[in-house]
C-alpha cells in the first residue's frame, strides 16, 4: 500500500492518510471519508477497524462504457457515493446483453436506495416514461442525467446543450469560418435536439445539419455530408465523433486545421492528447453529479421529490483542432 498514492486521490498529505490508517484523533468526518473513499477506490482493502456497513447501495444504469465520457462519470458517481457511505452498482448495457428496464427490475428486486439514470431512455423522444414512474411508485428515489421527460415526475440533471452548440459556433464564427456545419446523433434524443436549437440559433437559420450514431464512424459519416456542403467548421454532439470528423478531412487530404476546424463535446479523458489536440466543449462532470447525489441523498432521506431539472453550464476548451477560416488572411510569422 503505497501512502503517497492514497494521499493524492484524497487531495491530502500522506501524514493525515497515516493518521486515518492508524485511528488517530486529529482528522475530520470528511478529511476522513475522503481517505477511505480513496482507499476503496484505488482497491485496497480496509482493515477491519476501518470496515464500517454500507449505508445501502445505489444503482447507476449507464448505456455503455465504449465512450469514454461514460466511465469518468461512473468514477465520479463512484467517488461521491462512497464518501456518502453508500455502496455504487454500475450496470452498463450491451450489445445483446441486458436492457435497463431488466437492470432496473433486477436493482429494485436487491432493495437499491435510489437509483441514477446516465443518457437513458429518458434522453429519447420516442419512449415512453412508464418504467420510470413505476419505479418511483415503488418507493426508490431516481435521478436521471442527460435527458429530459415531461411525464416522468424526477429530478433531472443535464448540461445545457444548447449554449453548448452555440459556443462552438461563435468561436468558429469568430475564426472567419462562414460555412459551419453540425454533425448531430439521432434526431429523437434530447440532447440531439437542444444541440440542433443552439446552433441553428448561433447561425441564424436551419444550417447544414447531418445525423449519425454517437460514434467515431458516425461522425465520420456525418462529416463526409458536411464536407460535400462546403463546410469549411465542424461542430461535433461527441468528440468520439470529432475525432470521426478528422478522419474525413484527413481521407480527403484535408488537413485540420489547416482546411477544415472540428469541435468535439465532452472534453473526454485523454481527449487533449489526439493529433491535434482536439478544441471541444466540456461537460461539467463533477458538478453535475455532485448535484445528483445531493439529489438523490436527499430523496433517501425522505425529502418528496418533484419534477425539475437543473442545468448546467459548459465551457470552451480550445486547443489545436481549430484556426482561421479559409477566407481570413493570416499572419505572417
Amino acid at each position: 500500500m503505497r501512502l503517497a498514492d492514497i494521499a493524492a486521490r484524497a487531495e491530502v498529505s500522506e501524514a493525515t492518510v497515516s493518521r486515518v490508517l492508524n485511528g488517530r484523533p486529529g482528522v475530520s468526518p470528511a478529511t476522513r471519508q475522503a481517505v477511505l473513499a480513496a482507499l476503496d477506490v484505488l482497491g485496497y482493502e480496509r482493515s477491519p477497524r476501518l470496515r464500517r456497513r454500507s449505508a445501502g447501495l445505489v444503482g447507476l444504469v449507464t448505456p455503455e462504457l465504449e465512450n469514454p465520457i461514460f466511465p469518468a462519470f461512473a468514477q465520479a458517481f463512484e467517488r461521491a457515493l462512497v464518501q456518502h457511505g453508500y455502496t455504487p452498482v454500475l450496470c452498463t448495457q450491451t450489445p445483446g446483453g441486458a436492457a435497463e428496464d431488466e437492470f432496473t427490475e433486477l436493482l429494485v428486486e436487491r432493495g437499491v436506495c435510489g437509483i441514477v439514470y446516465l443518457s437513458g431512455r429518458h434522453a429519447d423522444t420516442t419512449a415512453r416514461g412508464d418504467r420510470y414512474v413505476q419505479v418511483l411508485g415503488q418507493g426508490v428515489p431516481i435521478v436521471l442525467l442527460n435527458g429530459y421527460a415531461a411525464d416522468v415526475p424526477a429530478p433531472f440533471i443535464s448540461p445545457d446543450d444548447r449554449t453548448a452548440a452555440r459556443l462552438a459556433v461563435r468561436h468558429l464564427a469568430d475564426l472567419g469560418h462562414s460555412r459551419i456545419g453540425l454533425a448531430a446523433g439521432p434526431a429523437r434524443f434530447v440532447p440531439v435536439i437542444r444541440k440542433i436549437e443552439g446552433y441553428r440559433a448561433a447561425v441564424g437559420g436551419p444550417g447544414q445539419v447531418a445525423h449519425s450514431l454517437f460514434s467515431v464512424e458516425g461522425g465520420q459519416a456525418a462529416a463526409a455530408q458536411l464536407l460535400d456542403q462546403g463546410c469549411t467548421g465542424i461542430v461535433c454532439a461527441s468528440d468520439l465523433m470529432a475525432l470521426g470528423a478528422i478522419r474525413a478531412c484527413r481521407g480527403r487530404g484535408l488537413s485540420v486545421p489547416g482546411d477544415v476546424s472540428v469541435v468535439g463535446y465532452d472534453d473526454s479523458p485523454l481527449i487533449a492528447f489526439t493529433d491535434p489536440p482536439l478544441t471541444t466543449v466540456r461537460q461539467p462532470i463533477q458538478a453535475m453529479v455532485t448535484a445528483a447525489v445531493l439529489t438523490l441523498m436527499e430523496a433517501v432521506a425522505g425529502t418528496a421529490q418533484r419534477h425539475s431539472e437543473l442545468i448546467f453550464q459548459p465551457e470552451l476548451i480550445v486547443r489545436g483542432s481549430t484556426g482561421s477560416g479559409p477566407n481570413v488572411v493570416r499572419g505572417s510569422a
